[in-house]
């Protein structure tokens, strides 16, 4: 009697050469925790881990080991609580939290891929970013016209993969060319800037109207708080957030440092319970925030849409990833203008998974 655990491990293949600040990426590796009662296999709960190398706090290199040794120690018990999470899993194993987390809830819903029974699973649409990847200018400059064309009113673009000039130069096209549609531009740096020229560049790049940046700077720097205070563009913190878990350093974050937004992905920032920890201390000290994916497959993303639909949705969220996997899984999800979507009326393709 009990839960039963084990794991699937998938690559899955990037339909382009995805590129950021810190360089390019062919493939993502997710390693799914799937959780079963032991008297009825036929029902089983899936969840997510999919640690990005170089910024996830999990050694991506041990995983395997480190995801077994997990199973052995959760094999055989007949309920498992957040308490037990906290003890089992160090709290900065976002990603591996996160997938545990999921497949108990999916499990306790009968084994559906529903997480969160909310009005997301029920049709309604989640407003989201139409994310722009780094490359050629050409390159950039097709995927903004693809995304205006399909109907997204805000656009958020990876910087600081081109000389800055050629960014600028990408930023007014945009200003001009879709001027009517006049989308809101999110910009993210991830750390790219360095600290003696992030605030010229900020300066230089508020003439277009950008709702926010994301990571100016690299986590950790003392230039932060002065750069959050000076910025004409307002300032959102993603990598800063990655492996704060303790009460007390969040609040100084939030305090000290006084970002507009925070973006909170679950795979980074604590699981459902670290993020939903976020959004409250967020709330009560007037600071916006919004949630991302962070490459999951759409088992993960779908997870994090349900979470993302526990809350009020005031702004467009950052969910829009499921789409750049060629071996993706077949699921429900679907994104159309400028939203994601559950369509009811689809099924999950689970197969080789369940096998």
């Amino acid at each position: 009697m009990g839960l039963q655990f084990s794991l699937f491990r998938k690559t899955f293949r990037f339909t382009f050469d995805a590129r950021t600040s810190r360089g390019k990426m062919y493939d993502k590796t997710s390693w799914f925790i799937v959780a079963r009662q032991s008297n009825d296999s036929s029902v089983a709960g899936i969840g997510e881990c999919g640690p990005l190398p170089g910024l996830s706090r999990e050694p991506v290199h041990e995983l395997d080991e480190l995801l077994n040794s997990l199973m052995r120690k959760l094999n055989g018990l007949n309920q498992i609580s957040d308490e037990d999470i906290d003890r089992l899993v160090p709290p900065e194993f976002s990603a591996v939290r996160l997938a545990l987390e999921t497949a108990l809830l999916d499990l306790r819903n009968g084994g559906r891929r529903i997480i969160f029974n909310n009005s997301f699973i029920q049709g309604k649409c989640i407003p989201i970013n139409g994310l722009i990847w780094m490359g050629n200018v050409d390159f950039m400059l097709q995927q903004v016209a693809d995304k205006i064309a399909q109907g997204y009113t805000t656009i958020k673009m990876k910087i600081g993969g081109l000389h800055f000039e050629q960014e600028c130069e990408i930023l007014d096209y945009i200003r001009r060319r879709y001027y009517r549609e006049n989308p809101e531009i999110r910009l993210d740096a991830n750390g790219a800037f360095k600290p003696d020229e992030a605030l010229d560049k900020l300066n230089e790049l508020s003439r277009f109207n950008i709702h926010s940046i994301e990571q100016p700077v690299a986590p950790g720097l003392d230039i932060m708080e002065e750069i959050c205070r000076k910025s004409p563009i307002p300032v959102a913190l993603d990598e800063e957030l990655i492996g704060v878990v303790d009460k007390q350093r969040q609040k100084k974050i939030i305090q000290v440092l006084k970002p507009a937004y925070l973006i909170l992905k679950p795979s980074l920032h604590g699981g459902f319970q670290g993020c939903t920890r976020w959004i409250a201390m967020a709330e009560e000290y007037g600071t916006g925030w919004w949630i991302t994916s962070a490459l999951e497959s759409n088992i993960g993303l779908n997870a994090i849409c349900q979470f993302t639909a526990q809350f009020p949705v005031v702004r467009p969220h950052g969910l829009g990833t499921g789409q750049l996997f060629e071996n993706n899984f077949h699921s429900p999800l679907h994104t159309h203008g400028g939203s994601i979507c559950y369509r009811t009326e689809k099924d999950w393709d689970l197969q080789e998974l369940l096998k």
